[in-house]
């Protein structure tokens, strides 16, 4: 561990000069999950005033904490940890991979700090739940406060691990927002009841609602996340967008002068909501939507399956859904994948049943862990990989050509 006076080497002459609320602040470039990056421009003013209310109350990050989550720079949780500063709090950086040289070492260097705060995926967690871990019992996390998990929706079975593997006196803060605001839309309270499988209430000055196709306000059932009023810390623009058509093109032309975000959510009468993914995911079949995160929660605890992903999209006259898995070494394909259907038919329906399983070497995701479910549909629509998405979006660009290769095969019809 280095203390920052010792990183730094000399004092900093720090000069402050004032600015305007919305003079820029940074570019944040967005994951690629629905394709190229975007380049987002945000404010000095709506930032600063976004995280304060976000670490501070939403996350009740205090002076003297130990702030660490584990992400790139080119990731936004980054630019939150980094104002975690904001409430007097300490922000630890980890260099280097956080599962080198085991799956564990993020534990072991959160007690090391003494850490009252860690961040990871939601991907991480489930990591750790397949291989058995219980780093209460091997680490001395007493230090740590809260857990925060984000990237993709927890399963419920995450939330169960991390009550016994962590304890239940650590609070689980289970977070969905966004690059594009550099912030939380719903996520955690500390004054709110936790309940498992759901985030817990929406964030601060955040007017999150479920809408159907028809902009109708829906309770306790699923529809687009819309943001109905200003946020502080709403993008300033794009870049290398003069005209703003590309910016309100993103969020704005579904429903007009309304934030369309582009997630499935379901929201409750307490205000606690469940993310159910990427709307422009979702699957549609027969006129049945359903949501990937569904599928993935019946799939992905078999012991047998690391990780999965489903795409549906029209092929030629037909609809074509096929599930992507990745087995554990020494797994038995044949008799896992008859385990798979079975427990989609357990927890969903026969409808949920894939119409192909593939055996792939690894699911593509973001640099953020976020799956490329949209790119991957697009380049069974026929779309060349390299339109589909950014290679350097991407964590593993080896994966490119197995999944290329896979649309060519089953593509019956090319695009006009």
């Amino acid at each position: 561990m280095t203390a920052w006076s010792e990183a730094i080497g000399t004092e900093a002459d720090l000069r402050f000069a004032p600015l305007d609320f919305d003079h820029p602040l940074w570019v944040l470039f967005s994951s690629g999950t629905t394709g190229m990056p975007k380049g987002i421009v945000h404010g000095h003013g709506g930032i600063l005033l976004e995280h304060l209310k976000q670490m501070r109350l939403q996350c009740d990050v205090r002076p003297g904490d130990r702030y660490l989550f584990v992400g790139s720079t080119s990731w936004m949780v980054w630019n939150l940890m980094v104002s975690s500063l904001l409430t007097g709090a300490t922000a630890v950086l980890l260099d280097g991979s956080p599962t080198y040289p085991d799956l564990g070492s993020t534990w072991a260097r959160a007690a090391e700090v003494g850490a009252t705060h860690l961040g990871v995926g939601a991907g991480y967690i489930t990591a750790c739940m397949k291989a058995g871990l219980t780093p209460a019992s091997e680490h001395d996390l007493g230090a740590l406060r809260a857990l925060v998990s984000t990237g993709s929706p927890l399963p419920l079975s995450g939330f169960e691990w991390c009550q016994e593997a962590i304890g239940p006196d650590v609070w689980l803060s289970s977070a969905s927002g966004g690059t594009d605001v550099c912030s939380a839309f719903v996520g955690s309270s500390p004054l709110s009841p936790l309940r498992a499988g759901r985030l817990q209430a929406r964030q601060l000055g955040v007017d999150v609602q479920a809408w159907d196709e028809a902009g109708r306000r829906l309770s306790g059932e699923t529809g687009e996340l819309v943001v109905t009023k200003p946020m502080p810390s709403m993008p300033l623009r794009f870049w290398d967008d003069p005209d703003g058509a590309r910016y309100l093109s993103a969020y704005f032309e579904e429903f007009p002068g309304v934030w369309r975000h582009g997630d499935f959510i379901q929201i409750f009468d307490d205000g606690s909501s469940i993310i159910h993914g990427r709307s422009d995911s979702t699957l549609n079949r027969n006129g049945v939507r359903m949501g990937p995160a569904d599928i993935y929660a019946a799939v992905e605890p078999l012991p047998e399956v690391l990780e999965a992903m489903v795409v549906g999209t029209e092929l030629g006259e037909d609809y074509f859904m096929p599930l992507f898995v990745v087995l554990t070494e020494g797994a038995d394909e044949e008799r896992t994948k008859e385990e798979i259907v079975a427990a989609i038919r357990r927890s969903l329906s026969p409808r949920h049943v894939p119409d192909e399983i593939i055996l792939v070497p690894g699911i593509p995701h973001t640099r953020t862990g976020k799956k490329l479910e949209v790119p991957v549909k697009r380049m069974l629509q026929g779309t060349p990989a390299a339109e589909a998405l950014d290679a350097g979006a991407i964590d593993d660009p080896d994966l490119l050509p197995v999944y290329a290769r896979i649309a060519a095969e089953r593509r019956v019809e090319e695009p006009t």
